[in-house]
């Protein structure tokens, strides 16, 4: 049989309020009495019931994590830093897979189903109005890796991709490519649309022409089918900013197979960071995205948001950095 508060609160010589407080993040309990209830429990093995909990206080602490990137190596370091993040909350983490929904009402549906506290997204690849929809429908909700631009009066904790597009263009003419290419993945994701955008303006800016062209998908298949599809073109870029590091790392594949020598005859530069693009025989030269304090902010917002609903929206946008490793030539 399972302990309950009742034994818990006979051997700490206790209330059972006082250990019902003391096991409920936020209520007022002294010291002295938080260390006898945790040693009473403890001794007898006691776990509080969150699920009687749930319903007395009619707070679930689930909190949805929408995201339909389980594909992308990314983005399970994403899912470790959010659901260790929530936790060390208080809170719970339910993991919804859109798949190939394009539409919120679904996700909507599970959350209500569960009961869920509040929703993080953490996606690029959902319409621009996804993200309203649960604010619509009186839900807390925060988008994780959205655009601030495309997404309106929901709270945003992302990078600016425009400007990361445009660092990447940047930094390809800075070494002297004259030919330079983007590849992105989704073409509506607005990760790709953002990042072209910015690209393209640098690049105009410096007067150098740009190929453009889509993978589909931020997937290593994707990106070293579309780089295959590139290298059949004589007139091809001598540089490439595909928009993500999957699609780098498929793009390189395809590269090498073709006998080029990357940095030598072409060059690639990818965004993210990811712990792969480091690994001995990638040596990605990418754009850093702080994954950790994107995930730490959007956390932030949603605990917030749970104390006063009532807050208004608000972005925070993280800079970038370049990573130099070794696939782009060095700088003059």
């Amino acid at each position: 049989m399972a302990v309950t508060l009742k034994e818990v609160a006979a051997r700490a010589g206790v209330s059972r309020a006082a250990v019902s407080r003391t096991f409920t993040p936020g209520a007022s309990v002294s010291p002295g009495m938080r260390a006898r209830v945790e040693q009473a429990a403890a001794e007898l093995g006691y776990s509080p019931n969150l699920l009687a909990r749930a319903l007395s206080t009619r707070k679930t602490q689930l909190v949805g994590l929408i995201s339909n990137n389980f594909h992308n190596p990314a983005f399970l370091q994403i899912f470790d830093l959010f659901t260790r993040g929530l936790q060390d909350q208080g809170l719970r983490p339910l993991l919804v897979n859109l798949s190939d929904q394009t539409t919120p009402g679904h996700s909507l549906n599970l959350a209500r189903q569960y009961s869920v506290d509040g929703v993080i997204i953490a996606s690029s690849h959902v319409p621009d109005n996804f993200a309203e929809a649960f604010q619509k429908a009186g839900m807390p909700v925060v988008h994780a890796f959205g655009s601030a631009a495309r997404t309106q009066g929901v709270p945003i904790a992302a990078i600016d991709n425009v400007a990361a597009g445009r660092m990447a263009a940047q930094t390809l003419m800075a070494r002297g490519y004259r030919r330079i290419g983007f590849m992105g993945g989704p073409e509506g994701a607005s990760t790709t649309r953002d990042r072209l955008q910015g690209f393209l303006e640098a690049a105009r800016a410096g007067g150098v022409p740009v190929s453009v062209s889509y993978a589909g998908a931020y997937g290593f298949e994707q990106g070293r089918a579309q780089m295959q599809r590139l290298l059949r073109d004589k007139t091809r870029a001598e540089a490439y900013f595909c928009a993500d590091d999957v699609l780098s790392i498929g793009a390189l594949s395809a590269m090498r197979d073709a006998g080029l020598a990357v940095p030598g005859e072409i060059g690639v530069i990818g965004l993210n960071d990811m712990e792969m693009s480091g690994w001995a025989g990638i040596d990605l030269t990418t754009i850093h995205q702080p994954f950790a304090a994107i995930v730490s902010a959007a956390i932030d917002m949603i605990v917030a948001r749970f104390r006063d609903p009532d807050l208004l929206p608000e972005t925070r946008l993280f800079p970038c950095r370049i990573v130099e490793r070794k696939t782009l030539r060095p700088l003059a």
